[in-house]
């Protein structure tokens, strides 16, 4: 059976070879001291020291991150009250509005995109900041409610009026009892709704007005010249404040349970 376990090991690692090694290359080219991709001409930190120095790609970052919390904290808030309604509601009823909520996710984002262009020109709003702002909110709060749900589902029925019994006001009960206990989705919903954000580009390239652009869409104007070892350097912090913030978390998990990073010994009694 050992061929079969080998055989399961091999699997695995030409799957982690696939996903990964695109992601190693880009990392070591960023040290690259020739803009060629086709040659090695040694170790250095140009590439870094030029990203930091460069105000358009500096400027789309600080767009990016400001429209990406904003945008996750917005869309936190109303998937969360949006998700408890959806949950107060009957099975029937439920179930067809959570189909409506979770058509953004399902639709192309070419026609979100356009759809929300159209929707602004008709409301005579002018392209910028504030409409690739509310784009954001708009396809983000679907991925709160999807990771909220499941929390809601696992909750005790009676516990909101368990708390009201008990003199709690409904804002309490709240805050104090049902928040707590969803608090894992919500922090989900808004973890995904900032991943989104930052990663999205179609619906930025139809929302967004001249002089205000997002990092995809800097780096995708960057590309029509030719990729930029500062791009490589740039994806290479990305990923690594990623990786960073992943550890963290997960270093959080087992501090709160122990037992996660362990096995747990069992006694038989004689």
């Amino acid at each position: 059976m050992n061929w079969k376990k080998n055989l399961r090991k091999a699997y695995i690692g030409l799957i982690m070879a696939f996903l990964y090694a695109p992601i190693v290359m880009l990392i070591l080219y960023s040290f690259n001291n020739s803009k060629s991709r086709a040659q090695w001409g040694g170790f250095t930190l140009r590439w870094y020291h030029e990203l930091f120095t460069d105000e358009a790609i500096m400027g789309a970052l600080g767009t990016t991150l400001s429209i990406g919390f904003l945008a996750a904290a917005i869309s936190t808030v109303l998937g969360t009250f949006g998700a408890i309604a959806l949950f107060q509601m009957k099975r029937r009823p439920r179930q067809a509005m959570l189909s409506v909520v979770n058509l953004p996710m399902l639709n192309s984002e070419v026609v979100t995109g356009v759809s929300l262009m159209l929707l602004f020109a008709m409301a005579h709003i002018q392209l910028g900041y504030v409409t690739l702002l509310l784009s954001h909110v708009a396809f983000c709060v679907p991925y709160v409610v999807l990771s909220v749900m499941p929390k809601l589902r696992q909750l005790d029925p009676n516990l909101a009026e368990a708390a009201q019994d008990l003199g709690a006001t409904p804002m309490q009960g709240f805050l104090r009892v049902i928040l707590p206990d969803i608090m894992p989705g919500v922090f989900s919903g808004f973890v995904m709704a900032l991943t989104m954000s930052i990663d999205d580009f179609v619906v930025s390239f139809f929302t967004t007005g001249s002089g205000v652009s997002n990092l995809s869409i800097t780096i995708y104007t960057m590309a029509k010249r030719g990729i930029s070892p500062k791009i490589n350097a740039l994806s290479t912090l990305i990923f690594a404040c990623v990786f960073i913030l992943l550890i963290g978390v997960n270093l959080q998990d087992l501090r709160r349970d122990p037992r996660k990073g362990k096995v747990e010994k069992v006694r038989i009694p004689y």
